[in-house]
């Protein structure tokens, strides 16, 4: 679907019945396109915990410090 800034003031209805139909808005200003509206996708449910990317991240394998080092890097390059 495709709106002008008018037709966003006066339609907004229009519009959100859109969005809800999933379909992309398109916003024209003087005839080209400055802006896209997205209909919002809804959000994926982890299933187990141990799915999620940070699971096991405590092992003792290395030390907080050591692990909060390699994430952050150092602030200067060694030469």
């Amino acid at each position: 679907m495709q709106a002008s800034i008018v037709e966003l003031r006066y339609h907004m209805k229009d519009v959100l019945k859109a969005l809800e139909r999933n379909e992309t808005v398109q916003v024209l200003y003087r005839g080209k396109v400055k802006a896209t509206l997205v209909p919002e996708q809804p959000l994926k449910k982890m299933g187990h915990v141990s799915e999620h990317p940070f699971f096991g991240m405590d092992s003792e394998e290395y030390s907080v410090e050591d692990t909060l080092e390699q994430l952050r890097g150092g602030r200067f390059n060694a030469i």
